[in-house]
């Protein structure tokens, strides 16, 4: 990559633009929705310099070409304009003469709930007179304009410029799944059992990729259609955490239906095994349709059928607890009153178990092996009940973070499994 050192005037490379055909609602049966048209190649990158930095805190020096950060925490900020939505990969080119220095990128920094946005975790800078490129993957951008901030620490830091490129387009969901839940017993109308071999179903998963911390700071890259970590093998999906792989801390998967297929009600299953030690965090999750980047949460709804983390659970007996909650614009944890239920649950690593939810118009109940424990029945308004509309459903497992790492990590793991044995949605 290009050092950027140049200086030129705010600069926006536009080779292609994404184009979808928007996304048709199903009616409540449960129907298939016309594909969207093929979508076009894109390839979109955008370059910030130091010249276009717009506003500073902190001990700070604007030289022509790079601002250099005297104190031990400052921070500058830019606008930019997104060309595409998708996940990009930053590349901050910074030196310093500070042996700890780092940065890290904030987005939506004017955003009216007056939350913290992170689209990178940590980015080491360089202990050196030349500048060198620190890099990210996977941060999530909308289309749009943005108020952007760097965050700086370390004295004698020297800031050059930030370059965004385009790695995956989001993918607009092309059918959904609308369950009927006034009937006496349950169907299956979706499903993958995770038959056959090698990586997992392409045409039900999406991968998510990168390292920018998932919004918690977590530690893995999440890779691409990598059997390392993810494969399907005597029918079950393995989702596995590997430490010290392919230069990274950790590398891991998170599958999710976005861009394939989205839901609204019915009940939602796993059966699965979730794995032991200090500083993992596995989960069967939902979110809504809507998210295209971090703004968009909690208001387009997430709905955690089963969470665990393995400081929670005894590593010889593995009983622990399973998680289940929902987070929407009315409750999350900056109100400090999102709504969540743990329940105790034996031998969840070596045995399987089932985790479901029960979602229909009137409300959500979770349940493991049968037993319900949690319940979510506030339809008042929008921000209380965003699930009357399509949610996508993810399988992930996470390393550190703010809850998966809240003990530390257990230094003798190096690896870690998920394993599912299928995943299966309902109507009645």
């Amino acid at each position: 990559m290009k050092v950027l050192n140049h200086k030129s005037i705010f600069s926006l490379i536009i080779f292609a633009i994404l184009s979808f055909s928007a996304c048709t609602e199903s009616t409540t049966e449960t129907t298939a929705v016309q594909e969207p048209e093929a979508k076009k190649e894109v390839a979109t990158e955008f370059t910030v310099e130091a010249e276009n930095f717009v506003q500073f805190q902190g001990d700070l020096t604007k030289t022509d070409d790079h601002i250099i950060s005297n104190g031990d925490e400052s921070w500058i900020s830019f606008d930019i304009n997104v060309p595409a939505a998708g996940r990009y990969k930053v590349e901050l080119n910074a030196a310093s003469g500070s042996a700890e220095a780092s940065a890290w990128i904030e987005d939506y920094i004017d955003n009216k709930d007056g939350r913290t946005y992170n689209i990178t975790g940590k980015m080491d800078v360089a202990n050196a007179e030349s500048f060198a490129i620190s890099t990210i993957d996977g941060s999530p951008l909308n289309k749009g304009p943005h108020k952007i901030k760097i965050h700086i620490k370390g004295a004698n830091t020297k800031v050059d410029g930030v370059k965004f490129s385009l790695i995956k387009a989001h993918q607009l969901t092309p059918k959904v799944l609308t369950q009927k839940t006034d009937g006496e017993e349950w169907k299956v109308v979706w499903s993958d059992e995770f038959d056959g071999s090698g990586i997992p179903d392409t045409s039900k998963w999406t991968f998510d990729i990168g390292n920018w911390g998932w919004g918690n700071n977590e530690l893995q890259y999440y890779t691409e259609a990598r059997p390392e970590n993810a494969r399907v093998e005597d029918g079950n999906l393995i989702i596995e955490a590997r430490k010290d792989d392919m230069g990274q801390d950790w590398t891991s998967a998170r599958l999710t239906t976005r861009g394939k297929v989205t839901f609204v009600y019915g009940r939602i299953e796993f059966r699965a095994k979730v794995p032991p030690k200090r500083g993992n965090w596995a989960a069967g999750w939902t979110l809504g349709d809507k998210y295209v980047d971090e703004i968009s949460w909690p208001y387009c709804g997430e709905i955690d059928i089963m969470e665990s983390v393995g400081y929670e659970m005894d590593d010889a007996t593995g009983n622990g607890k399973a998680h289940a909650s929902v987070h929407c614009g009315a409750y999350y944890f900056k109100l400090g009153n999102h709504h969540t239920g743990t329940v105790d649950v034996e031998n969840l690593n070596n045995d399987f178990h089932i985790y479901a939810v029960d979602w229909t118009p009137e409300g959500i109940v979770a349940s493991v092996d049968g037993k319900e424990y949690f319940t979510y029945d506030d339809t008042s308004s929008q921000l209380a009940w965003p699930f009357g509309e399509p949610q996508n459903i993810i399988l992930n497992l996470a390393m550190g973070g703010g809850w998966g790492g809240a003990q530390g990590m257990d230094d003798t793991m190096t690896s870690q499994k998920m394993i599912i044995d299928y995943v299966r949605v309902y109507e009645k």
